[in-house]
């Protein structure tokens, strides 16, 4: 049986260091055309293929990276997770996709499994994690690489950021709902992490600079489809008025689209329904959702940014905030 070569046999046959040839394996231009071609020859002739371990201990990189999100069911977090995946690969990393659920023991495992797998960062898809990622075990491990929180903010040396403007996106809605003479607006609060309490801070801060009471107009439920429809089923119920219905998720809308729809509520004439994300279930809905585009794909690609940055050039942590932006729909 014909040995395996490994990567001293390829480099004593090229004549060459095994320092050599792992430049000509990572497509690096220190490496004359000469050489290149040398060790290229014998790399083709013996089929030669590095193992990620010989690789990593070479270059001290695994070339791999670990994306942490809560629950790929969700498109936002689904064309998140995708697109930063799809970046990385295309740069030549490895990708490592975690489904963590939102369980604090559960992003603990996974933390364990994806360093002691030696990865050269992390990325974690939800703003959830502000609340998660605390107690000094999970601060232990999350400095050990460089890492990117993606719409969240982590206190840690190495840790990057970026955020979206929640409060300014739900302002949005608003600003957009009064200008088009809606005075008796509700929010519908779907989740309880830090970017679902900045979303309904906005809405109130909203309310209050276009001379409107708040009070009484949030109503806080969870994060199903027919949550949504029950919500705005309660919101039509209630003592208080209603012309306009804020959401801070696509998917709650089209629930409330749904139940004002089912029962006779005229939409937009009577009832205006906005939602958040952009996402496809806004253009599922009949009519199609007025919603907020919180650039879902420029965040990804801007992790993929800092994160790589940070791996590749020891580039230092930063934070990049990118602001929203209303789409017009036929429910408002």
């Amino acid at each position: 049986m014909e040995r395996t070569m490994n990567i001293y046999d390829i480099a004593r046959e090229a004549g060459v260091s095994i320092a050599t040839v792992s430049r000509v394996l990572n497509h690096k231009n220190t490496v004359s055309p000469a050489t290149r071609a040398r060790v290229e020859q014998v790399l083709a002739q013996h089929s030669y293929t590095p193992s990620a371990i010989a690789r990593g201990l070479v270059s001290k990189s695994m070339r791999t990276v670990a994306i942490l999100t809560v629950d790929i069911r969700f498109p936002h977090y689904a064309n998140t997770a995708y697109t930063i995946e799809r970046e990385f690969s295309h740069r030549g990393y490895d990708v490592l996709l975690c489904n963590t659920g939102g369980d604090r023991d559960t992003v603990l495992r996974y933390l364990r499994a994806v360093l002691k797998k030696q990865v050269d960062g992390i990325v974690l898809v939800g703003s959830v994690f502000n609340e998660i990622c605390h107690g000094e075990e999970m601060r232990s491990l999350l400095c050990r690489v460089p890492i990117v929180l993606a719409n969240g903010k982590l206190d840690l040396p190495g840790a990057s950021s970026v955020l979206v403007d929640d409060r300014a996106g739900v302002a949005l809605a608003v600003d957009h709902l009064v200008s088009r003479g809606r005075r008796h607006l509700f929010y519908i609060q779907d989740k309880y992490t830090t970017s679902a309490e900045d979303k309904c801070a906005g809405f109130l801060q909203a309310m209050e600079r276009a001379g409107l009471d708040p009070a009484g107009r949030v109503v806080r439920t969870h994060d199903t489809l027919e949550d949504g429809m029950q919500a705005a089923r309660d919101i039509l119920a209630g003592d208080l008025p209603c012309d306009a219905i804020v959401c801070g998720e696509d998917l709650t809308a089209a629930g409330a689209l749904k139940a004002l729809l089912r029962d006779g509520v005229a939409v937009p004439g009577q009832v205006a329904v906005t939602g958040y994300n952009n996402s496809a279930y806004a253009y599922l809905c009949e009519p199609v959702l007025t919603t907020v585009d919180n650039k879902g794909e420029q965040a990804a690609q801007l992790c993929v940014q800092l994160l790589g940055s940070c791996i590749e050039k020891g580039g230092s942590a930063a934070t990049v905030t990118i602001q929203p932006e209303l789409v017009a729909g036929k429910t408002s």
